[in-house]
């Protein structure tokens, strides 16, 4: 009997991009959030004879994904196989309901979902170790969706590390008809970069050491005193250990009201007297519970670093190439008057985008928004994950 699986998607709440490694890669920090918008996935796999080889087979309902083994999820399937020893007849079928190469995670998740299926097709399953380090052979996001909700990503992204969940919020992913190159990005983001340590040094240059005046004492053996004065550069704040430090600091067991009302470091305000609650509405309920994704997701914004609080680095050479983005972008963020979203930013590299609301409402507010400007729109939560493993299986 075939196994579906739900293939979730993800944002990124923030990312921060580093230099270039040794190994080529850039070095990364973001904030993972699973989002309840997903791919279905099919599998089928029975073991083969010892004398048989592995046979994969894939289909899916998009003609631009792959069916063969430049597909994520055939590769998953196929090295998984190598390192449980098992041979087996495999089919995959990927019904695409996400847009592929968006920015969503959407070819990663087909991965984990494939690895998923196949694990209970066999009875068989790797090590949680083994699975995070095949995950990481793969692609730099997929070991994120071996663990679903919030997820702290370094490295290249695929270092991971579950952070505690953000509250249940509404969200609107938009999806332009345009397509964002992440190589290219890179590769404006390197140039970017470049040109200002060029720009840095001629400055540098251009301003000769300078002496002060001579002292009026004298220093030792009747010898004027005398300092000189170079221009140095500044030390360069580590993006990502700020990022990383800023994320860590959700986990931290603070912002219990205080005596005056006031929230705790964190700037996440709880409620002391959660029993209290036990006898509202369910609009009530609700309401509470848009109070704390607020407070909650306005204290990540805090944590931001940068001018203007929590960003994505790739907005700053991505929007210039596509001015469009930027607009769909204004379009999520709102205003005052007609439901402004709590944070917008692009999802990875793009092209899609994202806002996160106070209410269903504002979101819907939202999704109309940016959908009258002939952009696709899509209406959803983020996914915590206890319900991400609860409702992975669709049965």
């Amino acid at each position: 009997m075939a196994t579906r699986v739900r293939s979730y998607s993800k944002i990124n709440l923030g990312l921060a991009i580093g230099p270039v490694r040794a190994d080529g890669f850039h070095g990364l920090t973001t904030l993972y959030q699973t989002l309840d918008l997903h791919d279905l996935v099919t599998v089928t796999a029975r073991r083969s004879s010892a004398a048989a080889d592995t046979k994969i087979t894939l289909t899916t309902n998009h003609p631009f994904v792959p069916r063969d083994g430049r597909n994520t999820a055939w590769r998953m399937v196929e090295r998984a196989l190598a390192r449980l020893g098992v041979r087996a007849e495999v089919t995959i079928h990927i019904e695409k309901r996400l847009p592929v190469q968006g920015g969503m995670g959407a070819g990663s998740a087909n991965a984990v979902a494939a690895l998923l299926g196949l694990e209970r097709e066999l009875g068989v399953a790797l090590p949680g170790v083994e699975r995070i380090k095949l995950a990481a052979e793969i692609g730099s996001d997929v070991p994120l969706f071996l663990l679903g909700g919030a997820v702290l990503g370094l490295g290249r992204g695929e270092q991971v590390v579950p952070m505690p969940d953000l509250p249940k919020t509404w969200c609107v992913v938009a999806v332009p008809s345009v397509g964002v190159s992440t190589p290219a990005a890179f590769q404006e983001w390197d140039a970017r970069r470049a040109a200002e340590a060029v720009h840095l040094k001629a400055l540098t240059d251009a301003i000769p050491p300078k002496k002060d005046d001579v002292a009026e004492g004298e220093l030792g053996e009747g010898l004027p005193i005398t300092r000189s004065i170079t221009l140095t550069s500044l030390p360069q704040v580590d993006k990502l250990q700020e990022l990383s430090l800023a994320y860590s600091s959700l986990s931290a067991p603070v912002g219990v009201r205080t005596g005056d009302g006031r929230p705790g470091t964190s700037g996440i305000v709880r409620d002391p007297n959660p029993e209290k609650k036990r006898g509202l509405s369910d609009e009530s309920q609700a309401d509470a519970m848009n109070d704390l994704a607020e407070n909650t997701l306005l204290a990540l914004v805090r944590t931001g670093i940068g001018s203007d609080s929590l960003q994505n680095d790739f907005e700053e050479v991505v929007f210039p190439q596509y001015p469009s983005l930027r607009i769909t972008k204004r379009q999520l963020m709102g205003s005052d008057l007609d439901g402004s979203a709590l944070y917008a930013a692009l999802s990875g590299s793009g092209s899609a985008l994202f806002g996160l609301y106070r209410s269903e409402r504002d979101a819907k507010a939202a999704q109309l928004r940016v959908q009258s400007s002939g952009v696709q729109a899509l209406l959803t939560e983020t996914l915590p994950r206890t319900e991400y493993w609860e409702r992975m299986f669709a049965e």
